[in-house]
C-alpha cells in the first residue's frame, strides 16, 4: 500500500531500477522553498506543530503545504502569513516561482500550480513603554 502513495520518476535508463519519492519530501521541499521568499513570515501549521515550536521543537518544514498528485499533474498550495507591510502579490509570485523551480531543480517533477493562501499578515512586534510596576503612569516626555 505505501508504493501506490509514492510518487514514480521517469528514468532515462529503466534498467537501473526504479526511483520513488514520497509525498512528505515534496512537502518539506516546497516549504522551505516558499519560507526562505522575503516577507513570508511563517508558514501555518496545526495546533500540535504550533505548540512543539513554543516548546523549541524542531520546526515542521512540511507544515503549511498540501499535495495533490495525479497522473502526472501536481498540484501544490502553498498556506502562509506574511510579514506586515509587503507586496502581497509580489510575495506570492515570488513564492510560485520558487517552489516551481525547486520542485524542478530536486526531482525534475514539473508542478502544474502552486497556489498560495495568504492566511494573515503579522504586524512588527513593538517595544511596550510601559512599566509593569506602574502600568497607569502617564508618559513622561524628554522635555520636563
Amino acid at each position: 500500500m505505501a508504493e501506490d502513495t509514492n510518487i514514480v520518476l521517469k528514468s532515462d535508463d529503466p534498467e537501473l531500477g526504479k526511483i520513488e519519492i514520497t509525498p512528505r519530501v515534496l512537502e518539506i521541499i516546497a516549504g522551505v522553498a516558499a519560507t526562505e521568499v522575503d516577507g513570508v513570515n511563517r508558514m501555518r501549521g496545526s495546533f500540535s506543530s504550533s505548540v512543539n515550536q513554543w516548546f523549541g521543537r524542531k520546526t515542521e518544514h512540511s507544515k503549511g503545504v498540501k499535495l495533490n498528485y495525479n497522473g502526472d499533474n501536481l498540484i501544490v498550495d502553498i498556506y502562509v502569513y506574511l510579514n506586515y507591510g509587503v507586496s502581497v502579490p509580489k510575495v506570492a509570485l515570488e513564492i510560485q516561482d520558487q517552489v516551481e523551480q525547486q520542485l524542478l531543480f530536486m526531482t525534475q517533477i514539473k508542478v502544474s500550480e502552486v497556489n498560495v493562501h495568504v492566511q494573515g499578515v503579522v504586524p512588527e512586534k513593538t517595544e511596550s513603554t510601559v512599566d509593569p510596576n506602574d502600568p497607569f503612569a502617564t508618559q513622561k516626555n524628554g522635555d520636563e
